[in-house]
């Protein structure tokens, strides 16, 4: 069975470190990891895979110092400034997945402007998730089931309650950054993800870096609780 790839989600670390390892402050690698973020987006549109899922904000981040969150939060407003022209006009379809009520009520504009201005795009889907956290999701989703259903819901019908509702699951995660988790990305998702670790930090995450993730993956046999025998038939 050949593998189809889809769907990549990308959790982005390293950007501290990266900033570290030159003296720098650390907002100067999350602005590093914007461009990264940036390149990486045409270069999975180039390989025409359809979806791209990138964690930029975890529901825990707020745990880290005020002024490296306000850094980050004015990072990404002048992120979607520079770039809501050029995604419309390369067929990018800007989404988020989330939840967004605890940031400023400008940014929500500014957010939902940029979903609506590129809702026709169909080049590449892609979703940032923004104050995200994997538990928190499937907590908000079983509370819309239980306002919304009286009786029994299973998996299929649950999908829909997800913030990711309508989108299929990534087919393969990377984390870049050396680290060996998932810190509470997409739990529900990544049931049957192929896992891609590596040590490169997100702002040196590149095309060959890309390709080397996509080619780790073509090697997987995606069996889905089958046996080898039963997938390779």
């Amino acid at each position: 069975m050949q593998n189809s790839l889809k769907h990549v989600a990308i959790i982005m670390d390293g950007n501290g470190r990266w900033a570290q390892k030159r003296g720098l402050p650390r907002l100067s690698g999350h602005e590093a990891g914007a461009r990264a973020t940036r390149k990486i987006v045409e270069l999975v549109k180039d390989r025409r895979i359809k979806y791209l899922t990138i964690y930029a904000f975890s529901s825990e981040n707020w745990r880290r110092p005020v002024e490296e969150v306000e850094g980050l939060w004015k990072l990404l407003d002048r992120f979607i400034d520079e770039e809501v022209g050029r995604l419309k006009e390369t067929g990018v379809n800007f989404n988020v997945i989330g939840d967004i009520s605890k940031l400023s009520d400008r940014l929500q504009a500014k957010i939902r402007h940029t979903i609506e201005l590129t809702k026709t795009n169909a080049a590449v889907f892609l979703n940032i998730a923004l104050n995200y956290g994997g538990r928190d999701e499937i907590v908000r989703a079983l509370n819309a089931a239980i306002k919304e259903r009286s009786g029994p819901i299973d998996e299929d019908g649950f999908r829909k309650y997800l913030d990711t509702s309508g989108i299929p699951d990534p087919d393969l995660l990377i984390r870049t950054g050396g680290e060996w988790r998932i810190s509470n990305f997409m739990l529900w998702q990544i049931a049957y993800t192929e896992i891609y670790f590596t040590d490169i930090l997100w702002p040196d995450f590149d095309g060959k870096a890309l390709d080397d993730a996509i080619g780790w993956f073509a090697t997987r046999q995606r069996r889905y609780g089958m046996t080898s025998e039963q997938v390779e038939s």
